[in-house]
Parts: structure tokens; C-alpha cells; sequence
């Protein structure tokens, strides 16, 4: 199941994290992938940051200080499910897509394929993922040296980390009072 939610709809930060209150628990994992070296690609990185920087409970691996990228993915995977082999893990990921679909966040009920849209066969990522379209598909070839807007990447990750921070603290809350 997969839901579009674009960014900048109203109250799309409110309408993710309902999505996301079905995948996430007390003990989920948030495992951002990508690379600060691209524009396009550090939008995981980017919500990583953001969730750290805002002293979120859950563990989160993938920043812009430490980013989770195709050279380290596999080392990266087996040392955090090692730490947690238990957990839920939500994959957070930038991808391509259809040009009326740039700026969506998809909500999906399966695992990221990092890479997958420039050709990299590179290991899957969650249990759920969250992936923000920042290019068109037909670009793939150009995905490292095209004309991405940062602020469109800084948007979508403040967005995305709003409604992690937000369904993660609903799910707390009605467990409290239940």
C-alpha cells in the first residue's frame, strides 16, 4: 500500500503522520539514507539531522554528519540491525519519479530500494519507508548534476521529520492514556 501525500499541501505534515502512526512503535528504528555530496540524494541525511537536532526519542541513523550511502549501506545495515534486532525499521529515501509527482512524500507499507532509480542494486531498507520524489525519472542519468532546488530537499525533509516527530508522539500519547 502506498500513500502520496505531496509536501506542500495543506496540513500534508498532519495527513503523513496519520499515515505513519500505522508503521511506527515504541521501538521503530529511522534509518535515513543518501549523501550530503548531492543535492538530490540528501534528503535523508537531511531528515536524519533534523530529527536528531530535535532530541527525538527514537534511534536514527543516517545523518548529514554520519550519512548511510551505497559505499557503506551494507556495513551500515548490519551493524544498526545487530543493535536492534528486534525493531521496526521506517527507511527514509529520496527517489525519482513522474514530473507532475516531484515534491510527493510516499508513504509505502514496504521497504526502500536505495539506488534503485540510477541503476544501483543496493540492499532494501524497513519494514515501511518514506520517500520523497525530488526529480523526474527521465533525468536519472543526470540525477548527481541537475539543477535541484535545495530548498525544495529542505522543505520536504522538515515536512518529513514534522510528521515522524508527530505520529511518533500520538502513538505515545494514546498508548499513555489507554
Amino acid at each position: 500500500m502506498k500513500h502520496k501525500i505531496h509536501y506542500n499541501d495543506y496540513n500534508s505534515y498532519y495527513n503523513i503522520a496519520t499515515k505513519l502512526e500505522e508503521y511506527i512503535e515504541e521501538d521503530t528504528i529511522i534509518i535515513c539514507i543518501g549523501t550530503d555530496k548531492c543535492i538530490g540524494d540528501c534528503l535523508g541525511p537531511l531528515v536524519g539531522t533534523i530529527l536528531l537536532e530535535s532530541n527525538f526519542d527514537l534511534p536514527v541513523y543516517g545523518t548529514l554528519e554520519s550519512p548511510i550511502h551505497a559505499l557503506n549501506i551494507k556495513e551500515k545495515l548490519s551493524y544498526i540491525t545487530k543493535l536492534h534486532p528486534n525493531s521496526k525499521i521506517i527507511g527514509v529515501d529520496a527517489c525519482l519519479g513522474e514530473n507532475d509527482s516531484i515534491g510527493e512524500i510516499h508513504i509505502r507499507d514496504y521497504p526502500v530500494h536505495p539506488g534503485k532509480g540510477v541503476g544501483k542494486i543496493l540492499p532494501e531498507v524497513g519494514d515501511a519507508s518514506i520517500i520523497g520524489v525530488v526529480d523526474s525519472s527521465d533525468a536519472s542519468i543526470f540525477f548527481t548534476n541537475r539543477s535541484i532546488r535545495l530548498y525544495l530537499i529542505m522543505e520536504m525533509a522538515k515536512t518529513i521529520s514534522k510528521s515522524i516527530i508527530l505520529a511518533y508522539n500520538s502513538i505515545i500519547e494514546k498508548k499513555s492514556k489507554s
